[in-house]
């Protein structure tokens, strides 16, 4: 188990992978503007950096991600670590050991370190429904599970929209009950490991 605190960001990942893309992009537009480039040459260096950047921001951090992800579930299972729930989010990978009490905990934007925790370092567990609106104008455009792990509050979206769905809809209903069924498992994780100190 670690004894490490846990970190949603790193803040030298997060700039360079903002950062450089637009720094060598810039470099290309300025190049190709202070030497006249015309032709082939102007089109490699305007439009080939600013593709490969467009792509980089679409797909990079994905790619990382999931071979973060794939790399500490192999992890785990060698380590005898029992996957009784996990849940893929966009932004963080959660996995509950109900077995042996513990949770383990992966995020976008911090794909460097991984985290393997007691679940009762857990403080808080709950669900947020997003409702919002009133009278028919009533609805959720997120739905959510939450818990707090030494002082760091951690957001998992079970569903997400760019438009507001009434309360009763499918995808709502969905998401609260995979949002319900995380929650369960982080407090059967935590309170199995408080039986087991």
């Amino acid at each position: 188990m670690e004894t490490k605190k846990v970190k949603r960001y790193n803040g030298v990942y997060l700039l360079a992978y903002i950062c450089i893309p637009a720094f060598v992009t810039g470099v290309c537009f300025l190049t190709a503007y202070l030497t006249s480039a015309v032709g082939i040459m102007a089109v490699l260096l305007i439009m080939g950096p600013s593709t490969l950047s467009a792509l980089w921001w679409i797909f990079g951090g994905r790619m990382i991600f999931k071979v973060k992800k794939k790399k500490l579930e192999r992890e785990l299972d060698e380590a005898g670590f029992s996957r009784s729930h996990t849940f893929h989010s966009t932004g963080c990978m959660v996995v509950a050991d109900v077995v042996h009490g513990s949770i383990a905990l992966q995020f976008f934007w911090n794909p460097s370190e991984s985290y393997v925790l007691p679940a009762s370092r857990i403080s808080r567990i709950w669900v947020d429904d997003g409702r919002g609106g009133k009278g028919f104008l009533e609805g959720s455009s997120r739905v959510s599970f939450l818990f707090v792990v030494d002082g760091v509050k951690i957001r998992v979206d079970t569903f997400t929209s760019n438009k507001r769905w009434r309360m009763e809809s499918e995808y709502i209903q969905t998401g609260l009950s995979k949002a319900d069924g995380m929650a369960k498992a982080l407090e059967e994780a935590r309170k199995k490991n408080g039986s087991l100190s």
